[in-house]
């Protein structure tokens, strides 16, 4: 039922309207000039307007004009007497949805009332479907405004719109996807599909047929014919997460299909072509990798048309800020809390760290105050979990290995009797050891599972798996 609001002068036309609209099931309100109808508008709740084109004072088309002056967006029909071309033409031009000529006719005013009413549904729900577009690239937006990220963002706008291969380079935690989707967001292929493989994540058996999917009966299991992720971004980007996990083997393949913009399914005969926009990511240095044979040098190049290397967050501590309200903000809405911003004693406090874990560290922190914090202002104790006792504990600057060591939330502390986080008592502070103990330490809270464990350190499976087996591991005391 939508309420439907009625003008015209001339009281048989109006009992005809009326009795049709309530007869279809609506509630139908009634005006005899502008003005009458002016004050029903205002009352609110008018899905729909019938205007006749011709009434004494303002005229219909005036009426619709002033409507859409006024700010009002619902919907009008125009009624007439005349049944010209010109009063149609005009209606439409004006902004009706729909005319009607007299005399009425109930069938045909059901007909007009219905379309218009579906049209008023669409443009609801388009509207809606504006709101969480924006709210979803809002959650995407990049937030910094420090000088690092303002020159990154120019070299983001300058690529996007070229079909150039850009490679993200910087440590776990910074944010590389974002950047990603803002390259392919600022891009001509926005509305097409942004498909993401994380190269480190997939078994090593099924990366071949992940990239370029496989034929029925490829392999064990192939039960039906599978796309990959190529043929899925065709016309689109393809995001080739941690791409330094690779093996050298398919990192030839994929080389061929980047300069070929071509490939076979696993299994399959037939080629098939595709037009792929390639960005990739690594947490690792790419051409020291490839210098020393890790990594196909070719592919290397290949890739790296535009390199873009994301600065760690301890690099741009003046974006913490904004980040961590925008954290708080978000969590704080999504949990129903009031949250209206961080105490600046508490930016002081998360201004201090170094955040090894980069962004997503300061995002699982800014999350534990809220939840934590009871406050619309999150105080500064809120933060008391944050641990600067390693940097202090360690003699010299923290290397990369330490930084990962407190970015995994399992910090080697020699001595305390606090039972907040995750412990560990060491007897040297040999980084070597520390690393074996906290590997023993992330099997054992993941019940052996090496998926959750590698989670748990902010490792690849593929990595954990190589620390595993490697004699300066401690191979006999960690094998499952």
């Amino acid at each position: 039922m939508a309420t439907i609001l009625y003008v015209d002068d001339e009281p048989s036309v109006g009992l005809i309207l009326e009795d049709t609209l309530r007869r279809a099931g609506h509630d139908a309100v009634g005006a005899r000039n502008v003005p009458e109808a002016l004050q029903a508008l205002a009352r609110g709740n008018v899905d729909l307007i019938i205007s006749d084109y011709r009434m004494p004072g303002l005229t219909g088309l005036e009426f619709l004009s002033l409507i859409r002056r006024e700010g009002y967006e619902v919907p009008l029909i125009m009624l007439t007497g005349y049944a010209s071309i010109e009063h149609a033409v005009s209606s439409i031009k004006a902004g009706a949805v729909d005319y009607i000529t007299k005399p009425v006719r109930p069938q045909q005013l059901e007909l007009a009332v219905d379309q218009a009413l579906k049209l008023v549904r669409l443009k609801k729900e388009n509207d809606a479907l504006r709101r969480e577009v924006m709210e979803f690239r809002n959650e995407r937006q990049i937030v910094g405004d420090s000088v690092a990220i303002r020159r990154i963002m120019q070299t983001v706008a300058t690529a996007a719109p070229t079909r150039a291969t850009v490679l993200l380079q910087g440590e776990s935690g910074t944010g590389k996807e974002l950047f990603a989707r803002s390259v392919h967001d600022q891009s001509d292929r926005r509305d097409r599909p942004f498909i993401q493989l994380n190269c480190a994540a997939l078994p090593e058996g099924l990366v071949e047929s992940a990239l370029f999917g496989h034929e029925k009966g490829a392999f064990t299991g192939a039960i039906k014919r599978v796309e990959g992720a190529f043929e899925r971004a065709n016309r689109g980007t393809l995001l080739l997460d941690e791409i330094s996990e690779m093996r050298l083997d398919l990192q030839a393949k994929l080389l061929r299909v980047l300069q070929e913009q071509e490939f076979e399914r696993v299994g399959g005969t037939s080629t098939i072509r595709v037009d792929v926009r390639i960005i990739a990511t690594t947490n690792r240095d790419l051409a020291a990798e490839a210098a020393r044979g890790a990594f196909r040098q070719d592919l290397y190049y290949r890739l790296s048309t535009i390199p873009i290397a994301i600065p760690p967050l301890r690099d741009r501590k003046d974006d913490i800020p904004a980040l961590a309200y925008r954290f708080a903000i978000r969590i704080g809405a999504e949990m129903g809390k009031e949250v209206r911003a961080i105490s600046q004693e508490g930016l002081e406090v998360l201004q201090r760290y170094d955040w090894p874990g980069n962004v997503r560290e300061l995002q699982h922190v800014v999350e534990r105050a809220v939840i934590l914090s009871s406050d619309p202002i999150v105080p500064a104790h809120a933060f008391e979990g944050l641990r600067f006792g390693l940097a202090n504990v360690l003699a010299g600057p923290v290397s990369a290995t330490q930084r990962a060591l407190i970015a995994a939330g399992l910090v080697p502390i020699p001595d305390d009797d606090r039972d907040d986080g995750v412990l560990l008592r060491l007897t040297s502070l040999n980084v070597e050891d520390a690393e074996r103990a906290m590997i023993q330490k992330a099997l054992e809270m993941s019940g052996n599972n090496r998926t959750k464990a590698a989670e748990l350190l902010g490792l690849s499976v593929r990595t954990l798996r190589n620390k595993l087996n490697g004699p300066a591991n401690g191979e006999a005391s960690l094998t499952l």
